[in-house]
């Protein structure tokens, strides 16, 4: 009978196993009493640490790559500064070699007030008698030391002499200018008071022929102006009475009423061509307004109906609610005394329970074996 028994399933063994495989390591987590100590998962705590040293590690290349950097743009930056001052220094040599070569002290305009070789090269106080500097003021010249008296007599001499001979000749060519010039004169002005009195004459009979043209002209134009002006007139004459017969027979003066409407409908007019409302337009209105009033006086009839029925099922409403509100109170007392009723019962009741529970249920004190039958299982 044995021999014909079910033979258990392989896969069920095996989940078994896994079960109890699980829950031995379970316990061995449980009942470790450092773990259960520390309270919390060492492997995780383990993991978080190593993680954080790896980042930690991370972190710290990072800031040696960023040093690094920065060490690598310091001397990039010193290298720099260092040829920003080299350019500077050659410039400014570059600069005092030109001021040198090209900028020197006597090419200055202010260097004769501090050249050291000024006296060297300034000329004496007084180098003749005829010298300009020699002034009144300057006392390098005096009354009666003159002694270019000879040469300067000579050259006064001669000086008048070539004057007179110069004035001679000017007044001789200033003789024959004069005279050429008053020839020519008198010639010119012979020829210029022909020429006027030739143009004279020619402007003379153009102005004459002028002023012919412009009375012939003027007289054409009195005569066009004076028949267009007869015609105008006779036109406005025409057109005056066209339109006072126009007037006359017209919708305006005729009082059409047809001439009022407005061309947006027959229901409007046009304000400064209406001229107001025929018997028939005003019975209807007379009869409108009529019909107006009695619809109104019978809306506030009813208005008054209306309110008067309101104000009734306002009161009855009122009755209806304080009948309710007492009925209410009166239940709420009722509801009241019950609740009373009710929470004295289960007072007496939890009294008597407590004093079963201090004198019979709780009297004995548990003892070590109670204790010992805990924490056999992870479960």
């Amino acid at each position: 009978m044995s021999g014909l028994g079910m033979q258990p399933d392989p896969r069920e063994a095996a989940a078994l196993e896994r079960r109890r495989q699980r829950e031995r390591q379970r316990q061995s987590r449980i009942f470790n009493a450092r773990l259960r100590t520390i309270g919390v998962d060492k492997d995780a705590l383990d993991t978080q640490v190593r993680d954080r040293k790896i980042q930690e590690a991370a972190e710290k290349a990072r800031n040696e790559e960023l040093a690094n950097e920065m060490k690598k743009n310091d001397k990039i930056m010193c290298m720099l500064e260092q040829q920003q001052k080299n350019c500077v220094r050659n410039i400014n040599k570059a600069i005092s070699e030109f001021q040198k070569n090209f900028q020197k002290p006597e090419t200055r305009r202010e260097f004769d007030l501090s050249d050291p070789e000024a006296l060297k090269k300034d000329r004496p106080a007084r180098l003749s008698d005829n010298d300009p500097r020699c002034t009144v003021s300057g006392l390098q010249k005096f009354m009666g030391e003159d002694l270019n008296y000879n040469q300067r007599m000579e050259f006064q001499k001669e000086q008048l002499r070539e004057w007179s001979l110069q004035q001679q000749r000017d007044w001789k060519n200033a003789l024959a200018d004069q005279k050429f010039a008053d020839d020519l004169y008198d010639k010119n002005r012979i020829e210029l008071d022909q020429k006027i009195m030739e143009q004279q004459r020619r402007e003379e009979e153009n102005r004459r022929a002028v002023c012919a043209a412009t009375k012939d002209f003027n007289r054409a134009q009195a005569a066009e102006v004076a028949e267009r002006r007869k015609l105008e007139k006779d036109q406005k004459m025409k057109d005056d009475m066209d339109e006072i017969s126009s007037l006359l027979q017209g919708d305006l003066l005729s009082e059409n009423p047809e001439q009022a409407v407005s061309s947006f409908g027959r229901h409007r007019v046009i304000p400064d061509r209406w001229k107001g409302m025929n018997q028939d337009q005003l019975m209807a209105i007379r009869y409108s307004q009529q019909q107006q009033v009695l619809e109104k006086l019978r809306l506030k009839e009813e208005e008054h109906q209306r309110d008067a029925e309101w104000d009734r099922q306002s009161i009855q409403a009122a009755r209806v609610q304080l009948v309710l509100e007492q009925r209410q109170q009166r239940q709420s007392r009722e509801r009241r005394r019950a609740l009373d009723n009710v929470n004295a019962e289960l007072s007496h009741e939890q009294r008597a329970k407590n004093i079963y529970l201090r004198e019979e249920a709780y009297s004995n004190f548990p003892t070590g074996q109670y204790y010992a039958q805990f924490n056999t299982t992870s479960r």
